[in-house]
This record gives structure tokens, C-alpha cells and sequence, in this order.
């Protein structure tokens, strides 16, 4: 049998290795925070914002943006139908609902009008996720919040090395979360990030990350509310720490994987892969091909032929409307005919060309070229 082909895996070195350890063995007592503080202020300055917390996960950091913004039971956040559930959860979770809207044909992102036709008097924010890479309009949502009164999120959970504009993904909205999973372009294992230039909007989710208890206060273990518990740890910070110190060579080497796809692919009729419009960088950190409805090809059997290549291959999220949990809002003609047609591909930090040059097989054979 061929070698298998993961879809991803971390970049790590010894530099995350060395960081890690040191964390291990003497990130306690007073320097228990000491890689946290570090990582927060150097992920600040790479994404040009002016505040951040490093959390356990982007679901985690999403969960308290929005408790901050006192979002609660009737409310209503509007968002893409085509995401991860994890967008989705801390809404329902504050008792909100959220709003699924359809998406772009050919950016997959946040549809801005369908947005605007969206809004009622319940709705209490707007969230752009900057799916697989792809970036969201931003002018046009940031306007229609602008106009409305409600605060534009950005899920960046997916865009690390992403550029709008000249701005950073994450860094335009009210407030914008990343992930650091083991599968994103830097990682902590598991672990996020929030952050804002709102001085007001940090210290009320600081004071939450902390279990409600607010940097000021004097008396010992005295919460000022009830909070949560979503703290990154030090070691994570410390892997975080060493990535970051990488993250312009990650980003890059993200976007060479991407580009060789691109470049062997579009020569072919009958797909479509991430869009990198002007003015506009795609992080790149998932490729991904969608296929043409006239082809024919179905996400089952492209599956097959990468599992009979032993190469794993990545489905396209679901339409979070077809889950049993939000069955009645299926408005989403794009969101739920996309899936059936698009696979993500592998681009691990250390695929080779020859590997590449394997799933490209896989991608011709399929449109029998």
C-alpha cells in the first residue's frame, strides 16, 4: 500500500520542544503565567491589535465575547449556514438563537445582503467567519453593523495569515477569536485567543476568563460575577510561544502548498478552489476544490478514490441547518448544494510536491483529464 497522506499535522521544532520543557519544569509559582503574558503580547503584535487573552479554545474565547456583550435568551446572532458547530454553540449555549443566512458562491463566506434581510429588532450581533482562509466582505458587513447599531464578531478561527484590506482577519470586528488546534497554521495543541481594541469590552471578558474575578479587586479569591474557566495553559503558551516566533515562515509555507494546488488545478475546467481576491491575502489554511455541478462528481466518490490512494481527505462542513439541533431553518440554497461537490485537501506544513503531485492525480482522475 501507498504511504498514507494525512490532511494536516502541527509544524513542530525544537524550538517548541525546548519552550515546552522549560514551561514543564520551571513554569510554576511565580512564573506560572510568565509564557501566557509572553505569547498574548507577541500574537498583539503580529495581528496589530491592542489587547488579548489566550483562552482554551476559539469556542471558549467566542463564548465570553459574546457573554460581554450581554447576549442572552430572544437575542439573536446572525450568521453563515455553512460553518463548524463551534461558532454556533456559544450562542445557543447563552440561550440566543442563532440565524443562519446563506453564503457566497465563491468565497463561501457570509452572504452581506441576505445579512441586512436578516436583522429584526432581536438581533444582537453579526459573526464573519473567515472560512477554511477565505475572507468575509468586511466593508460591506462592518457597514450594515455600522448602520444597524450591532457589533460585527470575526471568527478567525480558520485565518491566521489572512489579509483584508491591509488588516489582519480578526483584527476589523468588535471583537475577533482564533483557534490553535493541533490542525491549524499555529498551534498550541488545543487553545485560542481573543481579541479587541476595545478597552471596556477586554476588562469585562479578562474579569470573566478569570472566574469573575476582576484584576483591581484586593480580597483574596472574591468574584465580582460569575465567570468562566477558559484559560490556556502555560505550556500550551509556551508551544504558542516558539510558533509565533515561526509564524511568517508557517504562514508562507501555507500559502506555497496552496499555491502549487492552485497552479495544477485551475487549469482545469470545472472547479473552483479558495478565492484570493485583490487587496486580499488567503491564509491559505485549508485548499480546497469545489467541483462544478455539471461534472457529476459527488463528495462520496471522491472519498473513495482518496481512500483508495490512502490519502485522507476532509469533507466541506455541512450546512448547520441540516443538523438535527437546528432542523426548520433550511433558506440556504448554496450552504446545502455545496457539500456534495467540494473536498479540502491535504497541506500539511511537510507535504512534498510528490505527495501533492498524488492527491493532483487523484483531483484529474476524477474529471478525466
Amino acid at each position: 500500500m501507498k504511504p498514507r497522506i494525512h490532511y494536516t499535522k502541527p509544524s513542530i521544532t525544537e524550538l517548541e520542544i525546548s519552550y515546552a520543557t522549560d514551561a514543564a519544569a520551571n513554569g510554576w509559582g511565580e512564573k506560572c503565567y510568565e509564557y501566557i503574558n509572553r505569547f498574548e503580547e507577541a500574537f498583539k503584535a503580529h495581528l496589530g491589535v491592542k489587547y488579548a487573552i489566550a483562552t482554551s479554545s476559539c469556542t471558549g474565547a467566542l463564548h465570553m465575547g459574546m457573554a460581554a456583550l450581554n447576549i442572552g435568551p430572544g437575542d439573536e446572532v446572525i450568521m453563515a449556514d455553512t460553518n463548524w458547530i463551534a461558532t454556533a454553540s456559544p450562542i445557543v449555549h447563552l440561550g440566543a438563537k442563532p440565524i443562519f443566512v446563506d453564503i457566497l458562491a465563491d468565497s463561501w463566506c457570509l452572504a452581506p445582503e441576505l445579512v441586512e434581510q436578516a436583522i429584526t429588532p432581536r438581533t444582537k450581533a453579526i459573526i464573519a467567519v473567515h472560512l477554511y482562509g477565505n475572507l468575509c466582505e468586511m466593508d460591506k458587513l462592518l457597514a450594515i453593523g455600522e448602520r444597524h447599531g450591532i457589533p460585527v464578531i470575526e471568527d478567525a478561527a480558520e485565518a491566521i495569515g489572512s489579509i483584508y484590506h491591509g488588516k489582519r482577519a480578526g483584527s476589523m470586528g468588535k471583537f475577533g477569536t482564533f483557534s490553535f488546534h493541533g490542525t491549524k497554521t499555529l498551534t498550541t495543541g488545543e487553545g485560542g485567543i481573543f481579541v479587541t481594541n476595545d478597552p471596556v469590552l477586554y476588562e469585562h471578558v479578562l474579569t470573566l476568563s478569570n472566574h469573575g474575578r476582576a484584576r483591581g479587586q484586593t480580597k483574596q479569591f472574591w468574584p465580582d460575577m460569575v465567570g468562566f474557566k477558559y484559560k490556556m495553559s502555560n505550556i500550551q503558551a509556551a508551544i504558542g510561544c516558539a510558533q509565533i516566533e515561526r509564524i511568517e515562515d508557517l504562514i508562507s509555507r501555507k500559502h506555497e502548498v496552496f499555491s502549487y494546488y492552485r497552479d495544477r488545478l485551475e487549469i482545469h475546467s470545472g472547479l473552483s478552489m479558495n478565492p484570493e481576491p485583490a487587496d486580499t491575502v488567503n491564509g491559505a489554511w485549508m485548499p480546497t476544490v469545489v467541483f462544478e455541478q455539471e461534472t457529476g462528481v459527488t463528495r462520496e466518490s471522491l472519498l473513495d478514490l482518496f481512500a483508495d490512494e490512502n490519502i485522507d481527505a476532509r469533507v466541506f462542513f455541512h450546512a448547520l441547518s441540516t443538523l438535527p439541533m437546528f432542523e426548520g431553518q433550511k433558506n440556504t440554497p448554496v450552504s446545502l448544494d455545496m457539500p456534495g461537490r467540494a473536498v479540502n485537501l491535504p497541506s500539511f506544513h511537510d507535504i512534498s510536491k510528490v505527495e501533492q503531485n498524488r492527491v493532483v492525480s487523484v483531483i484529474e482522475r476524477v474529471l478525466n483529464v
